[in-house]
């Protein structure tokens, strides 16, 4: 099995997984990260805002938010995206994506923090994304100034076959729901 065959299947399960309640394994999985960034004492985090078929980080956003933590969320250009901090309102834009408004990038080095969304892992525990490598090329140029990284997903989707490449990124921990 290819990368591509691999990543419909996930997309497959986690769109059936969509479709039925995921509000438990999201809470679930937002506690575990709320616990892991408390216990590390973080203070710039970056997260992601969040699809449908992805886990619902938003409950986790608005309580680092009222803790006053830094919030970094992507920001699309062209083929990869930059960090900029995460305000309201949002807006719907490229692959359906909700961004924030146009904001200054984030200039700060060192992230405490990343938690990146997957679609699966494969043998070796790199990701498997949504086909577009804008993580890949993000975590090229900034993989030194992340101090963790932490993969999230509602389901368990892992190849035993090796279907990625050594630009793929590697996580420090993967949290999936069951």
């Amino acid at each position: 099995m290819d990368k591509k065959d691999f990543r419909n299947r996930c997309l497959e399960k986690i769109r059936k997984r969509a479709k039925r309640s995921s509000l438990v394994v999201d809470k679930t999985i937002c506690n575990i990260l709320y616990k892991d960034i408390k216990k590390r004492n973080s203070k710039v985090i970056m997260l992601y805002i969040p699809m449908i078929i992805e886990v619902n980080i938003k409950p986790l956003i608005l309580k680092l938010r009222r803790e006053k933590q830094t919030i970094l969320v992507p920001f699309m250009e062209g083929e990869s995206f930059r960090l900029v901090k995460y305000r309201l309102p949002l807006k719907r834009k490229k692959f359906g994506i909700k961004e924030t408004k146009y904001s200054n990038q984030y200039r700060k080095k060192d992230i405490d923090i990343s938690i990146v969304p997957i679609l699966g892992i494969d043998s070796t525990d790199r990701r498997v994304g949504f086909g577009k490598g804008m993580y890949d090329r993000f975590f090229d140029n900034t993989k030194h100034n992340i101090k963790r990284v932490i993969f999230i997903s509602r389901l368990n989707c892992v190849s035993s076959e090796i279907i990625t490449n050594n630009y793929d990124i590697k996580a420090n921990l993967i949290i999936y729901g069951k």
